[in-house]
């Protein structure tokens, strides 16, 4: 019946001459699924792809093609990882390694991994969100040899099962962790401890997994190194300021098609993540007042319990867990958005709300509304868990700093001659950091302006890098470059102008520190 209906609707739009009716056809067309995908849990059904390999769980590998198309969308905009890949590939690397990883499974992520496979290394993959996996892309890696275990809306029990798929297979054990928010990390030193006397080093990109890695160190429990790479110039600059910046107005225009002009907006949390979200409301005209920070940069500092009746939204990004309590939750007015954009879901105290005498409603996907008896009502986003790669997406050239900082933290670890790094975490290093910037200038066509020696001798540096001593501090501000050196010309996002000496493959990640 349906096919008759799109053939008489057609008819009648040819000779009305209301052309549109092609592109509904087409939607309809380029976004279909099979529907029994969502009556069945992905861990019920054998699947595999068409080399007769079932080691993975996704949601359906017939969705492969349209992830492929994904994953050659974002190679565009992820210029160091193409370049890493072609210029380290003849060396292989990571040839032996075999990592393990745990982060958000998107198109960018499966660029990281090819990345990863063509410079020698094994994956095993699984999600650190429940929400954020891509399901054409992790059907797309399924189908190109990657042990994948991951898929969109997974439960709690999913989560962890996922987790232990990718880490307990007979025949096989990894030598590299790549983890973002440290579950993956918690998870082998919970199960599976004596994995870690052939563990070479961990990878660790946010905030809380860092904050994990570091409880761990001060407890004299990390028995391997560890590379902080969130703390890394770039990747604070682009993932956690520039990428947030602009993808908290997508998610929450996407969620809730709000108008942010005079909205009463309070921001928890101003490290980078809060800088980019204040940058980005104020910019939009909303009245964007800050509970943890400073008020130099022109935002009123607020305490969240004083202001909590009055706003309209309230984001949370401190890094730290129940930042909005049931108390504030209940003081809120009629209609109030409230979302997250730190990593955890933990910020927000989103089990405080299940309870008897509030009603749950969604409204649409990813949208909640949470209903008092009184009948006042808020507007949860993602259940409190990452709102922009849960409700929307972030922009992949971001993710293609991110990104090469964790190849290049995981080769570094890989190849590091024994008694470099002791069983402690560490900052990657400063070259290192310098190296990602270098591979990315070439998309602003922008070009090396390098020192004289006098200048050179003058500053103390080395001609070649790197550019900063280890004590210099970068500055926190949102108009601060992400590097820096002695040519006053500026390139787009925040790029100085800057001097590198680009090494065969075969030394830097070999060079001393």
């Amino acid at each position: 019946s349906l096919l008759f209906f799109l053939i008489a609707f057609k008819d009648f739009c040819v000779a009305t001459h209301n052309t549109p009716v092609y592109v509904c056809l087409f939607f309809l067309a380029a976004s279909y699924t099979d529907s029994s995908d969502d009556e069945t849990s992905p861990r019920d059904k054998q699947q595999k792809n068409s080399k007769g390999n079932g080691d993975f769980c996704i949601k359906n590998i017939k969705q492969a093609d349209f992830g492929r198309r994904e994953i050659e969308i974002a190679e565009q905009e992820m210029p160091a990882l193409m370049a890493l890949r072609k210029r380290a590939q003849g060396e292989k690397p990571l040839a032996g390694a075999k990592v393990v990883g745990c982060t958000h499974i998107t198109a960018q992520t499966a660029v990281l991994m090819e990345t990863l496979s063509a410079l020698g290394a094994q994956c095993r993959w699984a999600a650190c969100n429940i929400y954020s996996t891509q399901n054409e892309v992790a059907a797309a890696l399924a189908e190109g040899g990657f042990s994948v275990f991951a898929w969109k809306g997974e439960s709690e029990d999913d989560f962890w099962w996922c987790i232990d798929r990718c880490v307990n297979v007979e025949g096989w054990q990894p030598n590299m962790i790549l983890d973002d928010g440290g579950d993956l990390t918690h998870w082998i030193y919970k199960k599976y401890p004596n994995m870690f006397k052939k563990i070479k080093g961990i990878v660790e990109e946010s905030v809380t997994g860092v904050h994990r890695l570091y409880q761990l160190s001060k407890a004299g429990k990390l028995c391997v190194p560890a590379m902080n790479v969130n703390d890394s110039v770039t990747k604070q600059k682009f993932d956690n300021l520039y990428c947030c910046r602009e993808s908290i107005l997508d998610g929450l225009k996407r969620t809730t098609d709000v108008m942010f002009g005079g909205k009463q907006v309070v921001v928890c949390g101003y490290g980078e993540v809060g800088k980019g979200c204040c940058a980005a409301l104020k910019a939009m005209d909303s009245d964007c007042t800050v509970s943890h920070g400073s008020p130099m940069d022109g935002f009123r500092l607020v305490k969240l319990n004083e202001v909590i009746r009055q706003v309209d939204i309230v984001i949370t990004c401190t890094g730290n867990k129940n930042v909005v309590v049931r108390e504030y939750l209940d003081r809120m007015k009629n209609g109030c958005i409230v979302c997250n954009m730190g990593h955890s879901n933990t910020e927000i105290d989103v089990a405080s709300l299940r309870t008897p005498e509030l009603t749950w409603e969604r409204v649409r996907s990813q949208v909640d509304h949470v209903i008092w008896p009184d009948g006042k009502r808020i507007v949860l986003l993602a259940e409190g868990r990452l709102l922009n790669l849960s409700c929307s997406t972030v922009p992949t050239f971001v993710l293609s700093i991110t990104a090469t900082t964790q190849a290049l933290a995981l080769i570094e670890l890989y190849n590091a001659p024994e008694g470099r790094y002791k069983q402690d975490v560490y900052l990657l290093p400063k070259k290192m950091d310098e190296y990602v910037a270098s591979l990315h200038l070439p998309t602003f066509d922008a070009h090396l302006t390098e020192l004289s020696d006098e200048q050179a001798k003058y500053l103390g540096l080395n001609k070649n890098g790197p550019f900063k001593p280890n004590y210099y501090r970068y500055e926190n501000t949102s108009t601060q470059p992400c590097m820096s050196s002695l040519s006053p010309a500026h390139v787009p996002l925040g790029f100085h102008r800057i001097v590198f000496s680009l090494k065969p493959i075969s030394n830097w990640f070999n060079m001393s520190i």
